[in-house]
């Protein structure tokens, strides 16, 4: 038996090195966090992490998608907690988007590459100090895409790129759009890198106001907020845990509310700890970590 499990280990171990993917040191905990996208709203993830950190948590792997993806590029790349909150309570719109005519969006995400070129402290993913899986969607095909080495900016900006809103990115010779179409929250990614335990932030909300939607993105988001609850079981059963930030009635633009926002992160991930600690290595004759219900905080008022 044992020597079957060595093969067992070897194969997988082989596998990874073919796929590019990393690994990791025996006896460490594996636990991964994944990011789910949301736009403004994903300075919640600020809190998440900031938690993490605080309660020594460690983090073996990464996954992320839209902001999810930007927020885990610059982490895993070595800017601290400390220095996205205040990237946070100064970025808005017109930092990393453009204004633009053209039959493929409103907008261009262009303004990104200078943007991100100025926070992320390393160039490629071989570089990041936490192992990074980046999802993007391929137009043509509607295929999911992960990316785990090479350049970080135009996989980033192409998980980024929200339909409709922002024009799709051509990376490697495809035309990507963001990953939420595919990848809400990128856990399975998570699970192919080698996570043991994979926490699963998810940053469900919708995108309009009591009033109605103000616009076309408004439309735009409130439809896609609506599908991807109606195909949310693939992603929630990859996770070990489920945290929700409480994001309702933040816009989709509400930048200046990053105070907030990373108080929702934080508040949600703090009643999570007890059983993410649970995760980490134990005493012999430990049970294992049963499948966990969603974590809801209580709600926190808008600034």
């Amino acid at each position: 038996m044992k020597s079957l499990d060595k093969i067992v280990r070897s194969v997988r171990a082989f596998g990874r090195g073919l796929s590019g993917l990393p690994e990791r040191a025996a006896g460490t905990a594996s636990i991964g966090i994944a990011l789910g996208g949301g736009f403004a709203r994903g300075i919640a993830h600020i809190g998440v992490l900031k938690v993490l950190e605080e309660e020594n948590i460690p983090i073996a792997f990464m996954a992320g998608t839209s902001v999810g993806a930007l927020i885990g590029a610059a982490y895993c790349s070595g800017v601290s907690v400390a220095d996205l909150e205040l990237i946070a309570t100064r970025v808005r719109f017109k930092h990393f988007a453009r204004w633009t005519l053209s039959r493929y969006g409103f907008a261009s995400n262009q303004r990104m590459i200078g943007f991100l070129s100025s926070v992320l402290k390393v160039k490629t993913f071989e570089e990041l100090r936490i192992p990074l899986a980046v999802t993007a969607t391929d137009f043509s095909t509607g295929a999911g895409v992960v990316f785990h080495s090479g350049p970080l900016v135009d996989p980033v900006r192409a998980s980024c790129a929200y339909p409709g809103m922002f024009q799709p990115v051509k990376v490697r010779g495809h035309l990507l759009v963001d990953g939420m179409l595919t990848h809400t929250v990128p856990t399975v990614p998570l699970r192919e890198m080698g996570a043991e335990h994979v926490l699963a932030v998810h940053l469900k909300g919708t995108w309009t106001n009591g009033d109605g939607p103000r616009h076309l993105f408004d439309v735009i988001g409130q439809c896609f907020a609506i599908a991807q609850e109606m195909n949310c079981d693939r992603w929630k059963q990859a996770a070990d845990l489920v945290i929700e930030p409480d994001v309702k009635g933040y816009k989709y633009d509400d930048f200046e509310h990053s105070a907030a926002l990373i108080r929702a992160g934080e508040a949600v991930t703090r009643p999570a700890l007890p059983e993410l600690r649970k995760w980490l290595p134990a005493e012999p004759g430990r049970a294992s970590v049963p499948k966990l219900p969603v974590v809801q905080p209580a709600t926190l008022p808008a600034e």
